[in-house]
Parts: C-alpha cells; structure tokens; sequence
C-alpha cells in the first residue's frame, strides 16, 4: 500500500507542478496585465498545491527524499503527469483551455479527494479546492468569451480545441496505483468523477457555441512515465538551476 500511495501522491503533485510552470511562462506575456497577475497567480497556486503533494510524498518515501529533490532530481521518466499538462502553452486560448480542462478535473477530483481515508491527502484537497474553483471559474469564463468572440478567436479556439482535446482522454483511465489507491480508499474512482466533468464541459461548450469532437487519437502514456518531447525541455530549463548548484531550496 505504502509504494502505491507514494506514487498516487506524487502523480497528484507532478500534474500540478508541471501546469504550474507552463502557466508561468507566460508571467510578462499575458494579452492584458490584469490577465497576466491572473495566470500567475494560478501558477503559483498549483506549485504551491504541488509542494503540499511533494513534502507528503518525501515523508512517505523516507531515504532523505525532499520536496525539492523530488521536483527538480527526478528525470522525466520518473514524472506521473498527464501529457495534458506538458503540452506547450500555444497562444492565450490554448492556454485557457488546456487550464479549463485540467482545472474542470482537478475541482471534482479534489472534491472527492476531500472524504480521503487518508487524512493528509483529504487536507491538501479541502484546501486546494478553494484555489481550483476560482481556476475553473476564470477558464471558463475565458472559453465562453473566445469560443463565443469574434470570428478569429473562435477559428483559434476550434484550433486548440483540435489539439487537446486527444489528450483528455488520459484524465480518466487510471493507471495502476489510481486503481489501488481507490480500491484502497484513499483515491478517487475515476469514473466517478468522469461524468460531473463530461456535464461541466458540455455546459461551458454550449455557451461558447463549440461542438466536442469525436474521441478519436487519444494519447495515453505520462501517468506511466512515457511523456511526450516536450517535458524533457520542460525540466531542462525548470531543473537546471538545481542541477548546476546542487542543495539549493524553494
């Protein structure tokens, strides 16, 4: 039980650090600068959701883990996030909704999260879903806005909406220590979750005037450690500082 919680805990902290640091990227570069304190406050949201999950883990693993170590030591193998969350940021609408999708996920798998057999991870969800609300609310707002726009930002929502959307899928189909960790008590049944979140999506759509496409080409793979190019040049620019001076913290 004890390995599969780790690895339970540590998916939760690496999907939220890795969106973390895509949002940040754009910290300097929003479209408008109250949008620019939106997006970054977001990110400093999910790492700060993300070193919870991370000081967990690193009790839980013992052998002198630590929450940076298990951030900025780990090679992309070792990472348990969800491709959705390592895709590059794209422009603004591909941006908000990738976080429209993922935050869509992560407020009723906090929600659930809440009823925990275990009592740190319960914690770490009643607080984190406060902050994921406001997230869900500020994407959503954006999707409506761009998918129900101008002709331009609708043809780039359609667009984004193109090259997500594969990734979605992956949300959903536990990987082995999901299924324990559930069967354990102290994970979510996805499946659970799947239906609340296919009815939020399918209600912010309608207002934006987008159809969903069919599920076809969906990709799987980062829960399990097989991630795409592009979180190999993630963790080259989010872990070199920590590789080049060794010991140095948060």
């Amino acid at each position: 039980m004890k390995n599969y919680l780790v690895d339970y805990t540590l998916h939760l902290a690496d999907n939220a650090l890795i969106l973390g640091h895509r949002n940040s990227e754009w910290c300097g570069h929003g479209p408008v600068l109250e949008q620019d304190m939106a997006i970054s406050n977001i990110a400093l949201d999910c790492i700060g959701q993300a070193r919870n999950f991370y000081q967990y883990a690193a009790q839980l693993s013992g052998n002198g883990a630590t929450e940076d170590s298990l951030a900025y030591l780990r090679d992309a193998v070792d990472f348990k996030n969800s491709l959705l969350v390592e895709l590059p940021n794209g422009d603004w609408g591909q941006t908000v909704l990738r976080q429209f999708f993922f935050s869509g996920y992560q407020y009723f798998l906090y929600g659930a999260l809440q009823k925990s057999t275990d009592p740190q991870l319960a914690a770490i969800a009643e607080k984190a879903l406060k902050e994921v609300t406001y997230h869900l609310r500020w994407s959503s707002e954006w999707v409506i806005r761009l998918g129900d726009g101008t002709a331009e930002s609708k043809e780039r929502m359609l667009h984004a909406l193109e090259i997500l959307w594969p990734y979605t899928e992956e949300l959903f189909q536990p990987a082995g220590y999901e299924l324990a960790a559930f069967s354990e008590g102290y994970g979510v049944n996805l499946a659970g979750i799947r239906t609340d979140w296919d009815e939020k999506i399918r209600s912010v759509f309608h207002e934006a005037t987008l159809t969903l496409p069919n599920e076809t080409g969906m990709q799987f793979g980062g829960k399990e450690g097989k991630h795409t190019e592009y979180l190999d040049k993630l963790l080259d620019e989010m872990q070199g500082l920590q590789r080049m001076y060794p010991g140095a913290e948060w």
